[in-house]
């Protein structure tokens, strides 16, 4: 899928794009105002889910990212906004830093709603949640990512404890976040851009360039956060360019 040559909209991923950890990678900020300053409308898209949207933003800003709150979509957002879209009343194993903007877990649950939990996925948490997926409980989940990237190193993402659950249940789980077309598609609805009109820049060659392909969107690969030798060259996901860093990306997004 190519790129536009005249691009609309931008999609960009957080983690592993823009920052690691507490430390934004060389060149972010300087080429994310370079990309405001070519009047592109931008949305930033993250499947973390340990910390709320204010936290999230906080930290970027600190880190000297101009981004506002409401240019931030967030898995947690996406997931409250469909339970209660559904009527729910759920059962959540998530991170308790998120509890006050996803919810609390219900007396009498009807579903089962996962987070990345962190070192709350203890096995009493999961049993609970298994049981209740036993039950015939659907297993909502915020993301199933694998791993992401840490100041030092790849760090186990929420992605096995969905596949655990899954195997042990038999349940399918439901993903919310990417690489979910409706949340990328959510975004596009805000701006009023069509998919063929935007690109993503993410780090994950699945959840992130995959998933925008799936739902019509080029996606641009970057060498930084989770990328992987070989990544470029997967059979089935190609990306429409793979470049070094976020800045190498925008200046081949605005060189066009």
């Amino acid at each position: 899928m190519p790129l536009p040559r005249r691009p609309q909209a931008v999609l960009i991923d957080l983690a592993g794009v823009l920052h690691i950890d507490d430390q934004a990678i060389p060149g972010a900020v300087e080429a994310l105002q370079r990309l405001r300053a070519s009047g592109l409308a931008l949305r930033f898209l993250t499947n973390t889910t340990r910390s709320p949207r204010r936290r999230i933003v906080s930290k970027l800003q600190q880190m000297g990212f101009a981004i506002a709150p409401e240019e931030v979509q967030t898995a947690v957002h996406a997931t409250r906004h469909l339970v209660e879209q559904r009527g729910l009343r759920p059962h959540y194993l998530v991170h308790p830093d998120i509890a006050d903007e996803i919810g609390h877990s219900h007396a009498e649950p009807d579903a089962v709603v996962l987070g990345d939990a962190g070192e709350h996925f203890t096995y009493a948490a999961l049993n609970t949640a298994f049981r209740l997926l036993m039950q015939g409980r659907p297993l909502i989940v915020m993301a199933r990512n694998r791993y992401f990237r840490e100041k030092d190193g790849l760090t186990l993402d929420m992605g096995a404890y969905v596949a655990g659950l899954e195997y042990s249940s038999g349940a399918k789980a439901e993903v919310v976040g990417k690489p979910a077309a409706p949340f990328f598609l959510a975004a596009l609805a805000e701006l009023g851009v069509a998919p063929e009109n935007a690109v993503l820049i993410g780090d994950d060659l699945s959840d992130d360039i995959g998933g925008a392909q799936a739902a019509g969107i080029p996606g641009m690969l970057v060498r930084t956060g989770k990328f992987r030798p070989g990544d470029e060259a997967h059979p089935d996901i190609k990306p429409a360019a793979t470049v070094d860093d976020f800045a190498a990306a925008v200046s081949r997004l605005l060189d066009r």
